[in-house]
């Protein structure tokens, strides 16, 4: 498997309010996301692809930055970054598909405002009854 990452960073003294807003509303959209594949996968429920975008989608829409959320949550992983599996998806086409056990995606929620751009991803690894994220999850903008 590989592991499909996109950190955001920052080319200048100091990220202004507006960056560090929108980098705290695309993280927590990102993890917002991943709880609700984590508590679901954990109680022995499905989720499909659909849920998984609707939830870092809603968090986004109710902070005012929708608009400027215009791609889909994330898409599946496997020997291939982008693979066959369910996409999270509730974007671009109404993923109904199941997230199934032994599988891997990636969720990767952004802002992209006229003047700058911010994407956060992790990758969710789903076994029998669990779900974990895989790597390290970015909290602070990387200074460049």
């Amino acid at each position: 498997m590989y592991y499909d990452i996109t950190w955001t960073g920052f080319v200048g003294l100091a990220p202004s309010g507006r960056h560090r807003q929108v980098f705290e509303v695309v993280t927590s959209a990102r993890d917002a996301a991943a709880a609700k594949v984590i508590s679901t996968v954990g109680a022995g429920k499905q989720i499909a692809g659909w849920e998984v975008d609707r939830a870092s989608r809603d968090f986004i829409n109710g902070k005012g930055f929708g608009e400027y959320f215009i791609h889909r949550t994330g898409h599946s992983i496997s020997s291939d970054i982008h693979s066959n599996g369910a996409n999270m998806d509730d974007l671009e086409v109404h993923d109904v598909r199941q997230i199934l056990p032994n599988s891997c995606f990636s969720i990767e929620p952004a802002c992209t405002l006229p003047e700058f751009g911010v994407r956060s991803e992790i990758n969710i690894l789903v076994r029998q009854g669990s779900a974990e994220v895989t790597g390290k999850i970015q909290r602070e903008i990387v200074m460049v």
